[in-house]
């Protein structure tokens, strides 16, 4: 029913399949909009074009840049950390391992499955605020622990299909099953949840 109501379900991130932009807008979204990262890449990629650029930069330059992105500081340390990691043991190939992509800075495991569902085809729940509240809503969770809702949903969702999912669930989040109003009425999954049973 996800898929016959968003059919094209993308990335909110518009990194075009670049592995090395897809990290960083990954990193930058902890706690901000897709749409306020995508506005800030539009500038950062013309002057942070590879990761070299970034691990080698001047300390305060990328936070510069970032600064209208909430936890600025924090995140430009990161990605600097990140990218002379990315450089100087991967040369520059963001790897495919979930142990590997979690020595990067900044890098944890819903951004590490972000990447290893939408680059490598290798599937990830992505446990953000919208999987954890909407699996919950739905009866399939109890817990509101990331890693907890990851490894339920992995079993039940394929392989194949968990980026997909990710990112229609983020998709009816926004529009039907929102944090503070959800819109029940609307909502073409009412029959099967058990938020509306039970409230």
């Amino acid at each position: 029913m996800l898929e016959e109501s968003y059919p094209d379900a993308q990335c909110g991130l518009e990194a075009e399949k670049d592995p090395f932009k897809l990290l960083v807008m990954a990193v930058l979204s902890a706690q901000t909009t897709d749409k306020i990262v995508n506005k800030v890449a539009k500038t950062l990629f013309i002057r942070f074009p590879t990761p070299e650029s970034i691990a080698y930069s001047e300390p305060g330059e990328l936070k510069q840049e970032i600064r209208s992105i909430g936890l600025y500081n924090s995140k430009s340390k990161n990605l600097r950390l990140a990218c002379r990691r990315l450089v100087e043991v991967y040369g520059s190939v963001l790897p495919s391992d979930m142990d590997e992509l979690l020595t990067l800075a900044g890098v944890g495991r819903k951004v590490a499955n972000l990447i290893r569902g939408d680059l490598f085809g290798l599937g990830g729940i992505v446990a953000d605020t919208h999987c954890i509240r909407i699996c919950g809503r739905l009866g399939f969770v109890e817990s509101k622990n990331p890693i907890v809702v990851e490894r339920t949903m992995d079993a039940l969702i394929p392989k194949e299909a968990q980026s997909d999912f990710c990112h229609r669930i983020v998709l009816f989040g926004r529009e039907i099953c929102n944090a503070k109003k959800p819109l029940c009425e609307r909502c073409f999954l009412k029959e099967y949840c058990c938020y509306i049973k039970s409230s």
